[in-house]
């Protein structure tokens, strides 16, 4: 982008596919927040038409909503154009207002709307107003909390002290 902004948008999520002889180009065509300005991400380049599933080429077509979140979630796409999304507030855990006293241990799980990857011990801590240090000493769980993730999981918060 001209305007050197770090921000931008996929606005309605649409694709431009180009076709040259027996290669296509296929781009994701994002606005900058800061100037408006279209822009192009590089989803395929020089691609021969045979190597597309007819599906996903389809999707391309139609500008697929689930296509679009797949490939900017894709990280070889946001590596090839220096790419770097932001989930800021993008998530949030909701709980109860007030726990009760004799209902200790509690088992949460946790359901992702939509992939996007959170460190569980920043979601937990913050859904359930508790330090991270505490966080981490409060709750068991399967998966690492210190890992991000984008897949659902389940936790058990133990009494305090």
């Amino acid at each position: 982008m001209d305007c050197r902004s770090e921000s931008a948008t996929t606005g309605e999520g649409r694709f431009r596919v180009n076709a040259n002889g027996n290669l296509l180009d296929v781009w994701l065509l994002v606005r900058c927040v800061s100037c408006d300005r279209t822009s192009k991400l590089t989803v395929h380049e020089r691609a021969p038409v045979r190597s597309f599933d007819p599906a996903e080429l389809d999707g391309y077509h139609a500008n697929d909503p689930e296509l679009v979140a797949s490939r900017l979630l894709d990280p070889l796409l946001a590596r090839r154009n220096r790419l770097t999304l932001n989930w800021t507030g993008a998530w949030q855990l909701d709980s109860p207002s007030a726990w009760r006293a004799d209902a200790w241990p509690v088992r949460v799980e946790v359901v992702f709307e939509d992939p996007v990857p959170v460190r569980p011990e920043r979601l937990i801590a913050q859904g359930l107003g508790l330090s991270r240090n505490e966080a981490l000493r409060r709750i068991k769980c399967d998966i690492p909390l210190r890992r991000p993730t984008s897949a659902g999981f389940t936790f058990t918060v133990m009494a305090g002290d």
